[in-house]
């Protein structure tokens, strides 16, 4: 309670902290089930909260997210957000599946819980960042006049993006092209603002970095880290159990394995250096890394681009995907700023040439030259957080 208002009675002192909060601004987040529809979205949180500052006024940011799973754990742990809500969400499947039966059940107590949140909640706005439990509040917010805005980080949009995107009053997108994949009704309310990143990456630093790594070790070789988001990538993980002598001969090689691959940390080997997650000082981590092994989820590599890392992408493929990973990488190998493993190429053989191919400085900065120029004069978080903001104050 604010001091000025300890010397008050009780009961005036409640209703004055209830009027100052009904008085902020709120802007509901909603999305999640993976951290690359949860990392973008609080990179945006913490641009609006500053520009708000910047305006001298508070707001409230509140996220709608899975009940289940891993959402609650890093919007809280983010300190981003105020308050974290869990909702239902009933999966979106393409195939033909009697689990679709089921999950209808799921998605009509997510529209209820949505809605019940969102009449609670009052909010000026309702921004998504995808992820099948975003489709509910986005339903939610529609019905109840709440203006929404959506942004899809991939090549090619998703279809909680397809279903949202109906309800938006902007649809933000990550590439000039991804305009060509939406309804063409709503492809004029559709804005490129490039995949937000987090800001703390723009004040990244490689030798803290080295130092949470590597200690005051002196480093003989390049620095190679090894991720597959934020679940861990098992064939990835595979890959480097398999040619783990040769990667530790050519490389020092820091790898995230996910929790599901934790039994990886346990192994011991020179110049190896496991960890089953790295939260905060991923982006130094990243910063420190001279080569990047990953998917090619959107967010994972935007946040290397904006490092300038040189980047083997082997991007998730096949009939339980829809291909967005592999649109992402094309795009990145097309702009010269990685290496693509795609399907039967993603074996020790190829992974080894490719990262023979990295070991050239050269090549190496030829690849960085090239991220630098995506991302250059680009702060894509804090243009979406202007356009949200600038929309709520119309």
């Amino acid at each position: 309670m604010p001091a000025t208002l300890r010397c008050l009675p009780l009961s005036f002192s409640i209703f004055c902290v209830i009027m100052i909060q009904m008085a902020k601004t709120t802007f509901v987040f909603a999305g999640g089930g993976t951290g690359g529809h949860i990392y973008p979205g609080l990179a945006v949180a913490d641009e609006l909260r500053t520009l708000a500052k910047e305006h001298n006024e508070e707001i409230s940011i509140v996220w709608l997210g899975n009940s289940g799973g891993m959402d609650r754990e890093l919007v809280e742990k983010s300190g981003s957000v105020d308050l974290f809500y869990g909702i239902p969400s009933g999966k979106l499947r393409r195939n033909i599946s009697l689990k679709n039966f089921f999950d209808l059940f799921k998605i009509a107590a997510g529209v209820f819980v949505s809605l019940f949140r969102l009449m609670r909640i009052k909010p000026a706005v309702l921004f998504s960042k995808g992820g099948f439990v975003s489709v509910t509040p986005c339903m939610a917010a529609r019905i109840l006049g709440i203006p929404v805005y959506t942004h899809e980080c991939d090549f090619t949009p998703g279809l909680a993006t397809k279903i949202n995107s109906r309800f938006a009053s902007k649809i933000l997108v990550s590439y000039e092209a991804t305009k060509n994949y939406l309804p063409a009704a709503k492809r004029a309310n559709a804005v490129v603002t490039g995949n937000p990143v987090r800001p703390v990456f723009y004040a990244s630093d490689a030798e803290n970095g080295r130092r949470f790594v590597f200690g005051e070790t002196r480093l003989e070789k390049p620095v190679l880290l090894v991720m597959g988001g934020s679940l861990g990538a098992h064939q990835i993980n595979q890959l480097v159990q398999e040619n783990l002598d040769w990667l530790c001969e050519h490389f020092e090689v820091v790898h995230q394995t996910g929790r599901a691959d934790e039994a990886m940390t346990k192994i011991q080997h020179e110049g190896y250096h496991p960890y089953a997650f790295i939260y905060k000082e991923m982006c130094d981590v990243i910063s420190a890394a001279d080569v990047v092994v990953s998917r090619a989820g959107a967010n994972a590599i935007w946040e290397c681009a904006v490092l300038a890392k040189p980047m083997v992408l082997i991007p998730l493929c096949g009939s339980g995907t829809r291909g967005d990973q592999v649109d992402n990488a094309k795009y990145f190998v097309e702009q010269s700023a990685a290496l693509m493993l795609l399907g039967e190429e993603a074996d020790g053989v190829h992974v080894r040439d490719a990262l023979t191919k990295m070991e050239n400085a050269e090549y190496r900065a030829t690849c960085s030259e090239a991220c630098k120029k995506m991302t250059a004069g680009k702060r894509p978080a804090l243009e979406i957080a202007k356009i949200i903001y600038d929309g709520v104050k119309k």
